[in-house]
């Protein structure tokens, strides 16, 4: 099952923690978003989707419409995937914009307008505008993706996008440390295996 452990959320970039939904944290590769109900969790985990929504979505749905919708998913993260790995390492250039007409087209089907709003309890008293959308179909479910991905896109510099250097690791990640030296998806996980094997490295170079 998609669920049994709690989605990745450790790239510090939104659109390379939507690569990141599938991944193996233990054993077995999990895939989040493997079908309509793994899509709307995982939504909901990363905060991109309100819960409301989600739950009316679910409601709302034709029978096998999400997992239809899941697929279409699944497939928008492979392609951009190729495009991620494909240029991790350098900047972006006019030169790669052709590649991205798939997002696009995307994001040309957002229905999202701004309104006016009373603050939050707590912000600078008044009122402010705030951006929202029209979810009118279970597919208007993609358009927060494409606007994460398009967001990692114009405003990630990809000099410092990385894939973890476990050996079994497929996590992305974007490096924003001092000096850019960050190797590993987390310490806790990869860094801490590295550790354990180098450290086994050298008692055996010792005997």
């Amino acid at each position: 099952m998609s669920q049994q452990f709690p989605a990745i959320f450790i790239a510090d970039a939104p659109g390379l923690d939507f690569l990141n939904s599938i991944a193996t944290p233990v054993d077995v590769p999990i895939d989040w978003l493997d079908d309509g109900d793994g899509l709307l969790a995982w939504l909901e985990q990363s905060r991109l989707v309100p819960a409301p929504v989600l739950s009316a979505m679910r409601e709302r749905a034709m029978p096998g419409e999400l997992d239809r919708l899941a697929a279409q998913v699944r497939s928008l993260r492979e392609w951009f995937r190729a495009f991620v790995r494909e240029r991790k390492g350098r900047p972006l250039t006019a030169s790669d914009l052709a590649e991205l007409d798939p997002l696009n087209l995307l994001l040309a089907r957002d229905e999202g307008f701004g309104k006016i709003v009373a603050q939050e309890p707590g912000a600078t008293p008044g009122l402010g505008l705030e951006r929202s959308r029209r979810w009118a179909s279970p597919e208007s479910l993609l358009l927060p993706i494409g606007e994460i991905l398009a967001k990692l896109v114009c405003e990630e510099d990809f000099s410092h996008v990385k894939a973890c250097e476990g050996p079994t690791c497929t996590l992305l990640f974007a490096d924003h440390t001092r000096g850019h030296a960050r190797r590993w998806c987390s310490m806790a996980a990869c860094g801490n295996r590295a550790k354990q094997a180098a450290h086994r490295n050298r008692l055996k170079g010792q005997g």
